[in-house]
């Protein structure tokens, strides 16, 4: 090897790493929904506690935030936009405001959302301790390596469990504050703590993701793979058709 060999190795080294976050980057973006995605995530929820806090009013609270989440499906609807970040908002909020509405107690509004947070963090630890970390079922699909890295890329396994280690302990520190203020605070305490904690823990968790994934053997495209399986044997079969006739 030469001298001018060497730049040139650290060169393409230093390139596919910057495309391995670029891809990184890109996909956790498409999963988790990006700006538009918190946007619509913590607006609800915002909307409800500073509607509360002026006229401690819980159907009119409620019914605002219901009919914000609706609207923002509408508007994703009429772009012709991914709608399951907005979709899942709406049942969210859904289950809040008819728990709110049946118990008669505004704090209501966010136990479902509570509720759903500590079990996904239940789920995202078992699942990684179980060998199977929710983080890599969810990204899998989008990377185009569906499960692959569960037995062809070990590399990626385990950067999938150590970022789903850091989502479910995220959430269970973030449960951790929640649900003593559920108990001690009151609706609009607890909802201002929420909407406060809706963003900063997510991005953390994201960042995480990345960092460890960004560090990781490149995915496995199991549909390219596929792709140039069926290629191959079209290609075998026209070569069988071709001796046949000759």
């Amino acid at each position: 090897m030469t001298s001018l060999d060497k730049p040139t190795t650290t060169n393409d080294q230093q390139q596919q790493d910057s495309d391995a976050k670029a891809v990184t980057e890109a996909a956790l973006f498409e999963a988790f929904g990006g700006v538009r995605g918190m946007v619509e995530t913590v607006l609800p929820g915002l909307l409800f506690v500073t509607i509360f806090t002026i006229n401690k009013d819980l159907h009119i609270s409620a019914i605002a935030a219901l009919a914000v989440s609706v609207l923002l499906v509408a508007v994703r609807l009429i772009r012709r936009d991914t709608v399951k970040h907005a979709f899942s908002g709406v049942f969210g909020v859904a289950f809040g405001v008819v728990f709110a509405m049946m118990t008669g107690n505004a704090k209501d509004f966010y136990l479902p959302g509570m509720l759903y947070t500590l079990g996904l963090a239940v789920a995202y630890i078992a699942t990684t301790i179980a060998g199977v970390p929710l983080i890599g079922l969810i990204l899998g699909p989008v990377f185009k390596e569906n499960l692959s890295w569960r037995t062809r890329n070990p590399g990626r396994k385990k950067a999938y469990a150590k970022a789903s280690w850091a989502w479910g302990l995220i959430l269970l520190a973030k449960c951790a504050i929640l649900f003593p203020l559920y108990w001690w605070a009151d609706t609009a305490q607890l909802g201002w703590v929420l909407v406060t904690l809706k963003i900063p823990p997510f991005l953390l968790a994201v960042y995480l993701t990345w960092v460890f994934l960004a560090k990781a053997p490149a995915p496995i495209d199991v549909f390219a793979e596929m792709e140039a399986e069926e290629r191959a044997e079209k290609e075998r079969e026209a070569a069988s058709a071709a001796q046949r006739d000759a």
